[in-house]
């Protein structure tokens, strides 16, 4: 907002420093002045004004208010006469009545009688040209140069064309529905409810707050005015200017928000200035409606505070000082608190202020930010407590990632037709689904990550993903009837994947992860544990605790639901997993003796365990077996019916020395008549 130099010197006796040296101090000091212009004799000061200073800052009083804190000098209040007590004189004249009484917070009226209208002097328009506003005659010049001075939006009525006969009354009421308003410049303007206006007995007069109208419009002709200075609710007129596409001076001033007891000095000032420049006579008297008015505010300032939050301390003498210049009072106080803390009344202009560091903070400004030396806080840094839950999640999602998989996030909801498929039970219904397809709240991951395969399946051959959320089922432990429990979901879906390969490579992931957790005593049992695995499944269990399943997915169910290639699926709850989990490792020195690899191939019944030629392998061998790793598993119709063929990779390490030839085909031959031992069991050379 522009600001006259000129006009801000009128304020004072003493010479202010020049414009530049005034947009130095007003930066460091209030806002920050973003440019200085010349106007003829003048200068113009665009003084980018804070929104929670709007109320009392729109105003040349107000930033000669703040001039005079910062330059220690008092400000001379714009000329007026002191407020009259209501007379009969007036109320003969005019009455009002306001039923809006929520959206009108004041509303002030007084009569000038017998007054002239015609050009306003060169001085005045001036003034209101470096502000941007159009000379129209001297009554709303003066009108206009009020709410300049104090920030109290004005309106000038014709007191003849408002109707009724002895005693005119103005009324303050919402817009009737087909309400319509003819406004100064020539725009007619559809009124309804949400609208507040100023009316007369028969029709609107102006809409409240943001423009006038062309009934009661001051002309050449106009002798008596009536003139208003209300407080109108911020929010209802910031609505109002926006729903009718109209921004006024007057309106930006009532949307930032006014002091209510700012009407009596802006009518009476205008009052004033118009018999000054138009003559007539001031009728005694006003008609105020102020039905609540605001309580000051108080606040307690503690000065131990204003040290602490400054970071400097200042003297009390110097702090009461900064505060009287900016016009805040302080209340006697007789208790021994009185020497640590102060009672501060809050002028009634300061909208802005609630609180005790805003009261440090006006301080502050006044004192000089630079003045305040530069500090390193000292603090204590105290590390945040250390959430378990989600630092397993990130150490879980970053083995995957890092092992070649995906994280996904699904909607946690089925269909029934999906409940069906997987044979789930006690699904919990939701009351209001937003449609049939999620209907239910999900009890497993399992089949949202198949449906992700088949939506993806189109583009890639090679689908590895994974997810850890929620899942839900209906239970009887709980008083809401539901149980919510985190769950780890894995899949595996590839182009040419074997059932009992697909198996294999997931245990591999399986033993990975659990590895990299710190969780030993890792156990497989085989088991069908739900009506939807295929061929190829087992139970995992640390110790003897079972913590989820591990299988492929029955291609009964991936035709359903629409999925090409196989899949291998894991499920662990991870509640139980991240119990069991460990950042403790124990490491081992690597051998610093080679090791050797020989292949074994066995060929045995369909019907047989890996883990029991595993076992049979590792007891054989001993400890000169450091690993067995199977690595292939083969069953077609060059083999005899019912038979299949294992593959393993046998290591033998010694911690202590080299083994010989000679004794690794010992080992490999105890090994084979260990095998062999099981009469359907032959090993293939």
């Amino acid at each position: 907002m522009k600001f006259s130099y000129n006009f801000l010197q009128s304020f004072f006796k003493s010479k202010l420093p020049k414009p530049e040296k005034l947009a130095d101090l007003l930066t460091y000091h209030f806002a920050e002045v973003e440019g200085i212009s010349k106007q003829g004799k003048d200068f113009l000061l665009d003084i980018d004004i804070r929104p929670n200073r709007g109320p009392d800052c729109f105003s040349y009083m107000g930033i000669a208010r703040e001039i005079g804190a910062i330059l220690k000098l008092t400000p001379l209040l714009p000329k007026s006469k002191r407020a009259i007590k209501e007379t009969s004189k007036i109320k003969e004249l005019i009455s009002i009545s306001c039923q809006a009484k929520a959206g009108c917070l004041r509303y002030t009226g007084g009569i000038i009688k017998g007054v002239k209208v015609g050009s306003s002097p060169k001085w005045l328009k001036a003034r209101l040209k470096s502000n941007n506003i159009n000379p129209i005659n001297n009554i709303v010049d003066a009108t206009n140069y009020v709410m300049l001075e104090t920030g109290q939006p004005l309106h000038a009525f014709d007191y003849d064309k408002i109707a009724g006969d002895k005693t005119k009354k103005i009324i303050v009421r919402r817009a009737k529905k087909g309400e319509k308003i003819t406004t100064l410049d020539d725009r007619e303007i559809k009124l309804d409810k949400d609208i507040l206006i100023i009316a007369d007995k028969k029709e609107p007069l102006a809409i409240a707050g943001i423009k006038g109208g062309k009934k009661a419009e001051i002309t050449n002709k106009t002798t008596n005015i009536l003139l208003e200075a209300a407080n109108f609710d911020r929010i209802l007129i910031r609505r109002a200017s926006k729903k009718i596409g109209l921004k006024t001076d007057a309106s930006r001033r009532f949307e930032y928000g006014i002091d209510p007891n700012l009407t009596q000095l802006g009518i009476n000032r205008s009052l004033v200035l118009i018999q000054e420049l138009a003559g007539g006579m001031i009728i005694p008297g006003r008609v105020d409606f102020y039905p609540k008015k605001p309580v000051p505010k108080r606040i307690k300032l503690e000065l131990d505070y204003v040290e602490k939050l400054l970071g400097i301390k200042i003297p009390v003498k110097e702090i009461k000082d900064i505060l009287r210049r900016l016009g805040f009072t302080f209340v006697p106080q007789v208790s021994a608190l009185s020497k640590k803390q102060i009672l501060i009344d809050v002028p009634s202009f300061r909208l802005d202020i609630s609180y005790p560091e805003d009261i440090i903070e006006e301080i502050g400004r006044l004192y000089g930010y630079r003045k305040i030396p530069s500090k390193f806080p000292l603090v204590a840094l105290i590390p945040p407590e250390r959430n378990l839950e989600i630092f397993w999640e990130n150490m879980i999602k970053d083995i995957l990632k890092e092992a070649g998989f995906w994280e996904v996030y699904n909607y946690a909801f089925l269909s029934q037709e999906e409940l069906d498929i997987f044979n789930l039970k006690n699904a919990v219904e939701v009351k209001n689904p937003v449609s049939i397809e999620y209907q239910f709240l999900a009890p497993s991951l399992v089949p949202n990550l198949i449906k992700d395969v088949a939506k993806n399946q189109e583009y890639f051959n090679d689908i590895r993903i994974f997810e850890l959320s929620n899942v839900f089922q209906k239970t009887k432990k709980t008083k809401k009837g539901v149980i919510e429990r985190k769950r780890l979901s894995v899949l595996i879906s590839t182009e040419d994947l074997k059932p009992a390969e697909g198996f294999y490579q997931m245990k591999g992931v399986v033993d990975l992860l659990l590895n990299k957790l710190g969780i030993s005593d890792i156990w497989y049992e085989e088991h069908r544990s739900t009506s939807w695995e295929g061929r190829y499944c087992a139970v995992i269990k640390i110790g003897g605790e079972e913590i989820g399943f591990l299988g492929n997915i029955d291609r009964e169910v991936l035709d359903r639901l629409g999925v090409k290639n196989e899949a291998v699926i894991f499920d662990i709850d991870f509640d139980k997993l991240q119990k069991l989990a460990s950042e403790e490792n124990e490491y081992q020195p690597l051998s610093k003796y080679p090791a050797a690899v020989r292949d074994l191939a066995v060929l045995v019944p369909s019907d047989v365990k890996v883990i029991d030629v595993l076992n049979k392998i590792n007891a054989a061998g001993g400890k000169l077996v450091r690993d067995v790793d199977l690595f292939d598993i083969y069953e077609g119709e060059e083999l005899p019916e019912e038979k299949k063929n294992l593959a393993f990779h046998i290591i033998y390490q010694a911690p202590d020395r080299v083994l010989s030839s000679e004794e690794i085909d010992q080992l490999q031959e105890k090994i084979i008549e260990a095998l062999e031992e099981e009469p359907e069991w032959e090993v293939r050379k």
